[in-house]
């Protein structure tokens, strides 16, 4: 839901005179034109927006904003420069906030290609307009959350998609052996305002707080120069984005809790579980329609379906169709690992072993940290030994003639007439790369010495501490 720093952070600074003209308060690029109306709109101060910009809470979200990061709006203001800005001109943008005069600044649109086809829409607000979001989620979440259900794990405090995972087995595990998988056509795209507002509102009473969450979600998008309106959806990127997406899904929530289903939702992705194909297309009807005629949201027909749970992925993981299933990791997660590695390796040409081996650890060791859950290893194997195969790849590249591979494979401890033979053998660089002279001159305990990050012994060690 939330795009991490989509684009790279290097950013030209600006002066304080500068950010200032641009932002004058976040006021709209034509100020003037909205100065009669910003008079009449404002409100007089109310004790939740108060909390919004309490020193203590603006203090939390700013700290919180800082660590994230993150690309820069339309304004090219980096989180670095944040600080600095407030210093001079918090009391007027605070004004603005309690008189309900501040406007946001537009949105950046950034599209991210996504794995499968297509992008994703990212919008990036100014860090001011992250920062005030951060402060609202901050004072809005304690009211929404407790009345969120259990079965929702997206987003939320003390809940992670592992846990959405496990409650998922549980599931399958009761017999429930079909699966409901809802995908939602451009869920964030498509979110209508009103819809969404109406139930902001039945907690939210606040004039002010709701009208500032709406012009966030009305703030104008720039694309390549080009300033749009926003009619509908909740650009993925703000800090509010998430308990928005969380609040308007919460009535799906409760529709399958009266109605009696298993499921687990994250935040658009949700899997209903149940006992029979027949069963499964008859609630994925039902909740079509809820869907459309309840949220005016549209289910993607081609990626949603009725099947069986190890033939789906659920949050990258999918699992065993044995009684009791063991999760494992979704070929397509692999998959994307793979390509992540070519990508790292294709910008590293020319490096070290060792440089490679380093780039690679942090990839590695957090893909492994989110996938700790599986049960089975083969998928784990299976990347170790391609990503071995590629390495031996670089060091027989490296090499370049065949009297250096010779000369190379002799010093890994092949007789003489083998390692002639192999340097001249007259295949390519994978062909050898896998090779039993390759496997045998650079066997894993090589890679191991190299301190090259194995996703198996990783598996294996917290398969002993769990």
């Amino acid at each position: 839901m939330v795009g991490k720093g989509a684009e790279g952070r290097a950013e030209k600074p600006h002066a304080a005179g500068e950010i200032g003209e641009r932002n004058s308060l976040r006021a709209p690029v034509c100020a003037s034109k909205a100065t009669a109306a910003q008079r009449t709109d404002r409100l007089e101060p109310s004790p939740l927006m108060a909390a919004v910009v309490a020193a203590e809470n603006m203090r939390a979200a700013l700290r919180r904003v800082e660590a994230n990061k993150g690309a820069p709006g339309v304004d090219g203001m980096t989180t670095d420069a944040l600080r600095a800005y407030l210093h001079e001109h918090w009391p007027r943008i605070k004004g603005a906030l309690l008189d309900g005069s501040y406007r946001p600044a537009p949105v950046r649109r950034v599209e991210i290609p996504k794995p499968g086809g297509g992008v994703r829409q990212l919008g990036i607000p100014t860090v001011l307009d992250r920062l005030i979001q951060q402060a609202l989620h901050q004072v809005l979440q304690p009211i929404f959350e407790p009345g969120f259900s259990e079965h929702s794990y997206g987003f939320r405090p003390r809940r992670s998609a592992q846990q959405a995972v496990e409650a998922a087995q549980r599931h399958v595990a009761t017999g429930r052996r079909w699966v409901v998988d809802i995908d939602l056509e451009k869920f964030f795209d498509r979110v209508n305002h009103d819809v969404l507002m109406a139930r902001v509102a039945r907690k939210v009473d606040d004039k002010q707080v709701l009208r500032l969450i709406r012009r966030y979600l009305q703030a104008e998008v720039m694309k390549a120069g080009l300033m749009s309106p926003q009619s509908e959806g909740t650009p993925q990127g703000g800090p509010l984005s998430p308990l928005l997406s969380n609040i308007l899904l919460d009535d799906l929530d409760k529709e399958l809790e009266r109605r009696g289903h298993r499921f687990c939702r994250y935040a658009d992705d949700c899997n209903i579980y149940v006992g029979s194909y027949k069963a499964g297309q008859r609630v994925f009807a039902s909740i079509c329609a809820f869907l459309r005629l309840r949220l005016r949201l549209k289910v993607n027909e081609a990626k949603s379906a009725v099947a069986r749970p190890w033939n789906r992925k659920f949050l990258g993981y999918s699992m065993t169709h044995d009684r009791q299933p063991r999760l494992k990791v979704a070929d397509a997660s692999a998959g994307k690992l793979k390509d992540k590695i070519r990508e790292l390796m294709r910008c590293g040409r020319g490096r070290s072993l060792k440089a490679t081996v380093n780039a690679l650890e942090p990839l590695l060791r957090g893909w492994m940290n989110y996938f700790r859950l599986v049960e089975v290893k083969k998928q784990l194997e299976e990347v170790d030994e391609w990503l071995r195969h590629r390495l031996r790849c670089i060091i027989w590249r490296q090499a370049k003639r065949p009297y250096a591979r010779a000369v190379m494979l002799m010093k890994r401890g092949l007789d003489e007439h083998r390692a002639w033979r192999s340097a001249t053998n007259g295949y390519g660089p994978w062909h050898n790369s896998g090779a039993s002279h390759m496997n045998q001159a650079y066997p894993k305990s090589y890679f191991d010495a190299c301190g090259l990050f194995s996703l198996l012994d990783q598996w294996r060690r917290l398969q002993l501490g769990s």
